[in-house]
């Protein structure tokens, strides 16, 4: 097996961890922690694991590149993950993981803008079709399922345009630093911006009062969504290009579907229209797909 073949396989398995984190993370708040708190015991429990392992090569990063690792943390670890968590804490961990379809849309469109990646009349249409159902989600979350409400789909879809810039601001950082060099800066930096949302929540927290179950789900996130998912998917992105990287999202709604009928089997209150605005997304994911596969 190849490296590019290593590299799918690695973002086959991340956004497996970020399906199963819908409903994991979706027990957790508010339940036991605040998404503010729990966002603060992630990136601080990351940087623990990232940064030791950094001390080992202790790759230096050019000034030059400064800018825009610190562009890398605020979209990719702090803005992306208080809305990701403050969204869930809102809405259904399906509406939640259909919007995040909407991630490899946007990275094209970021593409286009920020790194000059040509528009074809196909992605575009693409474009069109997958936004129209994000806003459906969006504007009619407050029907058809009580777990679901527009200001948690807004947070969402918000956390879907950070995670996209930050697929296109990171790949030039992979070509010259390690998946460790990039991650441990951009955590640190999040963590800065994070701090004072968190640390009352995470104050907040009975320790003492946590259940086992509760101790493992924490641990789980920590380590598995955000150490080993943050890795693998910067690591990957050394081989594959942003758009590619994206289009594996598309996993997720179906991931996080069957975790929920295993686990939380009466939150799938689904209507029609839900199923209209997934099948726009799915379509517009495969028209942009579709043409960088022939590309490719």
């Amino acid at each position: 097996m190849d490296r590019r073949q290593l590299a799918l396989a690695a973002l086959f398995f991340v956004n497996l961890l970020y399906g199963i984190n819908y409903v994991v993370a979706k027990d957790l708040m508010p339940r036991v922690i605040d998404p503010s708190g729990f966002i603060l015991l992630r990136v601080v429990g990351a940087n623990l694991l990232f940064w030791p392992v950094w001390l080992i090569r202790r790759e230096r990063v050019a000034w030059p590149d400064a800018k825009r690792l610190v562009l890398c943390g605020l979209s990719g670890v702090a803005i992306n993950q208080l809305m990701f968590f403050h969204g869930l804490m809102r809405t259904s961990p399906v509406h939640a993981s259909i919007i995040m379809v909407a991630t490899p849309i946007l990275v094209l469109v970021l593409s286009g803008v920020l790194i000059g990646e040509r528009i074809t009349r196909t992605k575009a249409m693409g474009v069109v079709l997958g936004a129209v159902g994000a806003l459906m989600l969006i504007f009619l979350g407050t029907g058809g399922s009580g777990a679901a409400s527009m200001l948690g789909d807004l947070f969402i879809f918000i956390n879907a345009a950070s995670y996209a810039i930050f697929l296109v601001m990171v790949k030039p950082l992979m070509s010259k630093y390690s998946a460790t060099t990039v991650m441990s800066w951009c955590f640190l930096v999040g963590s800065i911006v994070v701090f004072p949302f968190g640390l009352k929540d995470l104050a907040a927290v009975e320790w003492g009062g946590l259940s086992a179950n509760d101790i493992g789900g924490m641990a789980f996130v920590v380590v598995m969504v955000t150490f080993v998912s943050y890795m693998l998917n910067t690591w990957a992105l050394r081989y594959v290009q942003p758009s590619l990287a994206g289009t594996f999202i598309y996993l997720q709604p179906l991931l996080a579907l069957v975790v929920t009928w295993l686990f939380m089997p009466g939150n799938l209150d689904l209507g029609w229209w839900q199923g209209a605005a997934a099948l726009c997304i799915f379509t517009g994911v495969w028209l942009v797909g579709k043409r960088e596969k022939v590309v490719g």
